[in-house]
């Protein structure tokens, strides 16, 4: 029986509450590793500034865990949050998860190698000409430009992988891509992932419980409402197409008879 009224939305409400936290818990736990590297990296930073080598052995700890451990649990959240999107919130979240977990693993790890390799180029590139080549700032600003762009078509990629069937240079491409074309959607979901890592960064339990489930399921939404608009317009193209088409067959009937009476 379904509960209305006050209760009702109540019971609504912690539903979602349940869902999105269970989510988030289970990337928490397929991340670990990486979590606990990062933490600890944090720590070393505060405690011992100095611990310069430290910290670039666990830079690079980070980068081989991140293709083999984020990507892949981050394309299992958003295969959960994907059905969320599409009308279909009571999936059996553990269930769904592995099952992305498991069907995108591929892709997902490929996907991570190539952004991993790129952020890591990049970013070399940009230190090296902000703090080595005064003369040559502005190319680092370019840099830091591109390592934006990067870092946003990682929300389209994710979104892309688990929606669409593509070989992975496909989804590199076209993340890239829709992020170039419809930036707009993109860098909602930037703005407001920064707004969640703001609350986050005051209350850090919410990095477990809720934070990265929220930002799939921002990221998820304005990826499926572009996908929706873009489909609609390609729609309405062809459906023009076939009008015009409809009309010049029309044309040249016409043309035929005035022929045929002449």
């Amino acid at each position: 029986m379904e509960m209305k009224g006050a209760m009702g939305g109540l019971y609504k409400v912690t539903e979602w509450i349940t869902r999105i936290a269970f989510t988030n818990i289970l990337w928490v736990l397929c991340t670990s590793p990486f979590l606990f590297v990062l933490f600890t990296k944090f720590l070393m930073f505060i405690q011992i500034p100095e611990a310069h080598n430290e910290q670039i052995l666990l830079n690079w700890v980070l980068a081989i865990l991140t293709p083999f451990l984020v990507f892949p649990a981050t394309s299992a959240m958003f295969t959960v949050v994907r059905k969320w999107v599409m009308g279909d919130p009571d999936i059996p979240i553990f269930k769904t998860f592995f099952r992305g977990y498991k069907e995108n693993y591929k892709q997902s790890m490929l996907g991570g190698i190539v952004y991993t390799l790129l952020f890591v180029i990049m970013y070399i590139d940009y230190t090296v000409y902000m703090t080595q080549f005064k003369n040559f700032q502005i190319v680092g600003m370019v840099m830091l430009v591109l390592l934006l762009v990067l870092f946003v078509s990682m929300f389209n990629f994710f979104s892309m992988t688990v929606h669409y069937e593509m070989k992975t240079r496909h989804l590199l491409k076209n993340a890239v891509l829709l992020t170039l074309i419809r930036p707009f959607r993109v860098f909602s979901t930037l703005a407001g992932s920064a707004v969640l890592v703001f609350i986050g960064m005051k209350m850090p339990a919410l990095f477990i419980i809720f934070l990265f489930s929220l930002m799939a399921l921002l990221a998820f939404f304005n990826f499926y409402a572009t996908f929706l608009k873009m489909q609609e317009q390609a729609e309405r193209m062809k459906q023009i197409e076939e009008e015009e088409s409809a009309e010049q067959a029309m044309l040249e009937e016409m043309e035929h008879v005035k022929s045929d009476d002449k």
